[in-house]
């Protein structure tokens, strides 16, 4: 049961706030390609990027310090270092590869997601209409229906239909403007129903359905982006092996290079998502021992079989 109080957002607005807001959703409704919209979706949409981008960065990256270093550790047992380089750039090119494709595939499948559901939604759930299409007018039973479901959704919330109401007109336009069964307009057509179904869809997709539209070129730069930082992070603990014909000192140096990088990585990693400095400290000591778990267990498992087998 709802509690409505003066603060709510959605309770009904004073009679000259209801005009200007409804005088500016016209005139966003008439502006050519919604142009508002795309600039808010765009604005909003650059966070998400963003996130999605460093998210990208931080599995690619982490994994690259890990399994390949972990790899290179456990090869270093056998003390050749052409087997180390060669064992450790097979693993390199091959996991960033799979982990590039991985993510492109993981973007695509998001975005087909996405698409079917909004596809789903704008033709009420297969009904074989399409409300997109400019000479379309809803029927009463439609309009009436994508109120239901604006109803629904913010019965989730607790909100009471006194409140919620306002909301529900202007997302899907007042019954008095509903068409008859003649497909005459009954009372004032205040509402564009063009409009009013991009804002409803728009209102289901990130509130009823919880998904947010991804970005037309998030696919390929997901999969680029994660590639490229597990090869990066990959590369850094396989220099001191170039440079260094003695495995057992490359070890050490990798090791060495390694644990910085781990240390200062998971820091910067959860300092940038929490802001905390506590919470950087804690990432960085987890990331150490993930990583150094990794490579001691490669490293053990390595000598054990090669011990076994003479």
């Amino acid at each position: 049961m709802a509690y409505p109080s003066e603060t709510s957002p959605l309770l009904p607005e004073p009679p000259s706030e209801r005009q200007v807001a409804c005088s500016k959703l016209a005139r966003r409704d008439a502006s050519p390609g919604h142009s508002s919209t795309s600039s808010s979706s765009s604005s909003s949409s650059a966070p998400d990027g963003l996130s999605d981008t460093l998210r990208d960065i931080i599995i690619g990256f982490s994994d690259g310090l890990t399994v390949p270093f972990a790899l290179t550790a456990g090869l270093s047992s056998l003390g050749s270092t052409r087997l180390v380089i060669m064992g450790g750039l097979a693993e390199l090119i091959s996991g960033m590869i799979s982990m590039g494709l991985g993510a492109y595939l993981a973007a695509v499948t998001e975005r087909d997601r996405y698409r079917s559901q909004r596809a789903h939604a704008r033709g009420g759930g297969g009904s074989g209409s399409s409300p997109s299409s400019s000479p379309y007018r809803l029927s009463p039973a439609e309009r009436q229906a994508r109120r239901d479901d604006v109803y629904a959704i913010l019965d989730r919330y607790a909100v009471s239909r006194a409140a919620a109401t306002p909301l529900v007109d202007e997302l899907c336009g007042t019954l008095a403007s509903a068409p008859d069964g003649n497909g005459n307009v009954n009372g004032n057509d205040d509402y564009d129903d063009e409009g009013d179904g991009e804002a409803w869809l728009r209102f289901k997709m990130d509130v009823g359905l919880r998904l947010d539209e991804p970005e037309t070129h998030a696919a390929w730069l997901s999969g680029v982006t994660m590639g490229l930082s597990y090869f990066v992070g990959g590369l850094v603990p396989m220099l001191p092996y170039f440079a260094m014909d003695r495995v057992s000192d490359a070890l050490l140096v990798s090791v060495a290079v390694t644990v910085v990088i781990l240390l200062a990585f998971g820091y910067v990693k959860n300092y940038v998502a929490i802001r905390t400095h506590r919470a950087g400290v804690w990432g960085a000591l987890q990331t150490l021992v993930i990583g150094v778990l990794a490579a001691g267990t490669s490293y053990a498992i390595v000598k054990a079989l090669d011990r076994g087998n003479p």
